[in-house]
Parts: structure tokens; sequence; C-alpha cells
């Protein structure tokens, strides 16, 4: 991906921090030059934010692969980020134009700070792990547990929790970064954690005996959890032609992966610099559907339950007042209409 132009000044801070962090993001996916022979000579220049696993990542080595940006007129910049939340507060100071979010910050777009401009995958990749001894959720009472805050491992162990009958002042929550709860897991300095894989992934060659107390699975008939990719509602407002650009590009990467899946592995693990077994082992955690079926899935509202039901699990969490309408925050039309 191109870095004609410098990162502004945010971006670069939070990049550089999380580039630290995760030790395993790329800016560049090293793919083809120059893209479709057809690609316009202008190019719009858009900044792209990313999480360092399948999930975050996948799409973006795919287009940049296959010159699919190029193609549809975009000139890709991308910057690494440890979470969903990180990536909003930069598209809302305008250092960001696009960014990936899963479905622990999905309370974001319905409290107006972005719009889901693309939905991704449906996510089953978050777990709540214990230290040996600890068999239950039940049993996690008094106990210090980390989670990364406004995460899917923060929402998978608030619904943990609650499947329990139990809440989050029935415990000892310690808000870290993802890196950091690895490192105090890992460290036995905490009990248990909300996370998710590739992460446990590391966390399991340190501690092989921890235990999994919860996963999405568990809640699959009442909750769905959608990754998505995001941007600022007045970038949106104001670069509709941008969007759809984004949008249409986006698509065909979906649907490359989709039909492509051990090359799209192969693309990402040389973008985040990552043994292909673990991308691999990473990307059995989710569950792709093609545009075509997502377009589907837009048109009968399929997407806007899922969107409700997040609301009705963040209303519970004390995250939104109230349930929001999945129309004001999910740009549907535009991506079935960069379909056609």
């Amino acid at each position: 991906m191109t870095h004609a132009f410098a990162r502004r000044g945010i971006v670069a801070a939070v990049a550089v921090v999380a580039l630290a962090l995760t030790g395993c993001a790329s800016d560049s996916a090293g793919g083809k030059e120059g893209g479709d022979a057809s690609a316009p000579e202008e190019l719009t220049p858009v900044n792209f934010g990313y999480i360092a696993d399948f999930n975050g990542a996948s799409l973006l080595a795919v287009a940049e692969d296959q010159g699919l940006w190029e193609e549809h007129g975009i000139e890709v910049t991308t910057s690494v980020f440890t979470n969903g939340p990180l990536q909003i507060q930069a598209l809302g100071t305008g250092d960001l134009d696009f960014g990936y979010i899963g479905p622990g910050a999905m309370w974001l777009p319905a409290s107006g700070e972005a719009k889901i401009v693309s939905i991704n995958t449906l996510g089953s990749a978050d777990r709540v792990i214990a230290q040996a001894g600890i068999e239950s959720i039940e049993d996690l009472k008094g106990k210090k547990v980390a989670v990364p805050e406004g995460t899917s491992g923060d929402m998978i162990l608030n619904l943990a929790l609650e499947s329990a009958g139990m809440s989050i002042n029935d415990v000892e929550k310690v808000a870290m970064d993802p890196s950091t709860v690895v490192a105090a897991f890992a460290s036995k300095q905490v009990d248990a954690a909300g996370i998710w894989y590739p992460l446990i992934n590391t966390i399991e060659e340190q501690v092989p005996d921890l235990n999994i107390l919860a996963e999405n699975d568990d809640f699959a008939e009442t909750v769905s959890f959608p990754t998505a990719f995001v941007s600022a509602p007045t970038f949106v407002d104001e670069n509709e032609e941008t969007v759809s650009k984004v949008i249409a590009a986006l698509r065909d990467a979906n649907d490359f992966r989709a039909e492509n899946m051990d090359e799209t592995v192969k693309l990402t693990a040389a973008m985040l610099k990552l043994e292909e077994a673990s991308v691999e082992a990473d990307s059995k955690n989710v569950k792709i559907m093609t545009s075509a079926e997502l377009d589907e899935l837009t048109e009968d509202g399929s997407v806007a339950g899922w969107l409700e039901g997040m609301n009705s699990y963040f209303v519970g969490a004390g995250k939104l007042p109230e349930p929001v309408d999945p129309a004001t925050y999910y740009t549907g039309d535009l991506y079935v209409g960069a379909g056609k």
C-alpha cells in the first residue's frame, strides 16, 4: 500500500504504540503493483485502520495483493491498532477515514460515533479463560478478571456473568489493553480474562492448563457477534462516492476470501508477519459470507436483527441508554448499491 503521503499526527503516534504492543503488524501486504490495467489514474487517498488478526486484516491483505484498491480508484495507507474503540477515536478526530471493529465495540456506532459501511464476518473467537483450579463462571466471584475495556472480551465476560446470575460487580474487573492481558494472565497476576484468539494461543503456550469458561457459541441462540468496517458519520455524509468505492473494493476482497481461503490465509500471514498455521487457526473462528449473501441478509433484515441483538446487550450493560434503530448507523443501502 502506498505511503506517498505522511500519516497524520495521532494515527502515527497510535500506530507506533500499537506496533510495539502487537509485534505482528505490517503496513503492507507486499502485493501487486499497479492493479487492473483499467484502474483510474487519479486515486483517492484513504487512511484505513485495522487490527492485526485474521478478522481485522484479511480483506486489506487481499485488496492489496489483488490490486483492488487501485481498481476502484483508491490509494490506501494502513495503520495498525490494538482494538476498535481506538479506531473510533481516530475516526472522530479525522485521523482515520475507515477502520475495523469487533462486536464489543458495536455500541459506538449505535451511539452515533461511527457508521457501519460493511459487515465483515460473524465472529466466534472470544473466550472467558481462567487459571487452573477455577472451573466455572461462579468460581470467579471476588476474583481478579482482566479485560480490554469496550471490546468483545468485555462483552463475552458480561454475557457469561449474566448467564450465571452474576454481574460485573461480583468480580474485580481490571481494564487492560490486549497485550497487557496476555502478560498479566501468563504471569498469573490475574485469575481470569475476557480475551480472544489468536491472543489466547499466545497465552496457552505459557499457561497450557488454563480453563475456558465461556465462548461465543454459548450464546448463539440469543446474540450474534458481527464484525464490521466503519467510518465517521461526517465522512460518510460528505464523501459518499469515496465510501462507495471503498465498499466496492471490500466486496471484491470479501468474495475472493470466500472462494480462496488458503490463499487469503497466506496473504494475511505475510501482511502480519505471522506463521500461516497461526492465521489459519484464527480463521476457523469466523463465519464468512459472500457479498451476495450479505446483500440478502441486509435486505431481509437479518443484519438489522444482529445489530438489534447487540443493542439489547449494550442497553443491559449500561453502554446505551436505549435501543437504537440500526438504519441510523448501518449504511446497508450503500453496501448493496456498491455491488450493482
